[in-house]
């Protein structure tokens, strides 16, 4: 699977929207007078957003660090198990395996990347003379 570029619909950043617009004046007109009425009876009813907005972030308990705790709930707690002793002994590289036969002559490449065995000089003569 290929990774693609996403355009600017998916976004993590950028969650609000924009300015509204309208399709005529009159649209826009209505919409601002609604907007001003709702306004005047949130005023009449005394619900400030704002201002309850931010009476509620101040007086929420989440500004209260104390209460955080760093240890465990109770009952999660893991048991001690202890390591357990170093007995092996110490890791050393092992040694290359190299052919020490005289059956093979060589390793030729038959086509691009394709590595052949070569037994005899026939094989090699008929290798190099393939069409590539």
């Amino acid at each position: 699977m290929t990774m693609h570029l996403e355009g600017p619909w998916l976004t993590t950043t950028g969650k609000r929207k924009g300015k509204h617009k309208f399709r005529n004046a009159d649209e826009a007109r209505k919409a601002r007078e609604l907007e001003e009425s709702w306004k005047a009876l949130q005023k009449k009813w005394g619900i400030e957003l704002e201002e309850k907005k931010r009476q509620r972030a101040l007086n929420s308990d989440t500004l209260d660090v104390s209460r955080y705790k760093l240890s465990p709930p109770p009952g999660r707690e893991t048991a001690s198990i202890p390591s357990l002793p170093f007995t092996a002994g110490p890791c050393v590289k092992s040694q290359q395996n190299v052919y020490t036969g005289s059956k093979i002559k060589g390793i030729g490449a038959m086509h691009k990347s394709n590595l052949v065995p070569i037994f005899s000089d026939e094989e090699a003569v008929d290798i190099a003379k393939m069409r590539r």
